[in-house]
């Protein structure tokens, strides 16, 4: 299953970046997220970890991350190293101008068993779902609540 998103948002790319590079801000944009934490010690960088507890269709996931790719102020990609739902997810910030950018996150998983059942149903749900966050996200930046 794969998933990808495009937003612009009107806030510089570097406060954009520096939001969705941090992943204990997840559960404030990420509808079903619960809890967020980094289990590696600052700073951010290339080999980075974090739990997270989320909730999808009523079932708890519970998940371990990897930064897998990392370039400071544009890119960042994690990887799940243990959890319930295997998944690979890239953000990419771009700046359009001074006070906007460009936004695309790329989402690849496999369907987990218990999943299974909704067969071609689960890529239409989870794209509903990123698309939602990542207009939440949006919403969110351009209104000043994210710091």
């Amino acid at each position: 299953m794969e998933v990808s998103v495009g937003i612009d948002i009107n806030r510089p790319s570097e406060d954009v970046f520096e939001y969705i590079a941090d992943m204990s801000n997840n559960p404030q944009w990420q509808n079903g997220q619960e809890r967020c934490e980094w289990t590696s010690e600052p700073p951010l960088r290339l080999g980075s970890t974090y739990d997270q507890e989320a909730r999808f269709l009523g079932k708890a996931i519970h998940s371990s991350f990897e930064v897998v790719e990392y370039e400071p102020g544009s890119r960042i990609r994690i990887r799940s190293t243990a959890g319930t739902m295997p998944i690979d997810v890239t953000r990419t910030v771009s700046p359009i101008d001074e006070g906007s950018c460009h936004v695309e996150a790329l989402v690849k998983g496999d369907t987990p068993t218990i999943f299974r059942p909704l067969g071609p149903l689960m890529k239409t749900m989870v794209g509903r779902n990123v698309r939602k966050d990542y207009e939440q996200l949006k919403q969110l930046l351009e209104n000043g609540s994210g710091s």
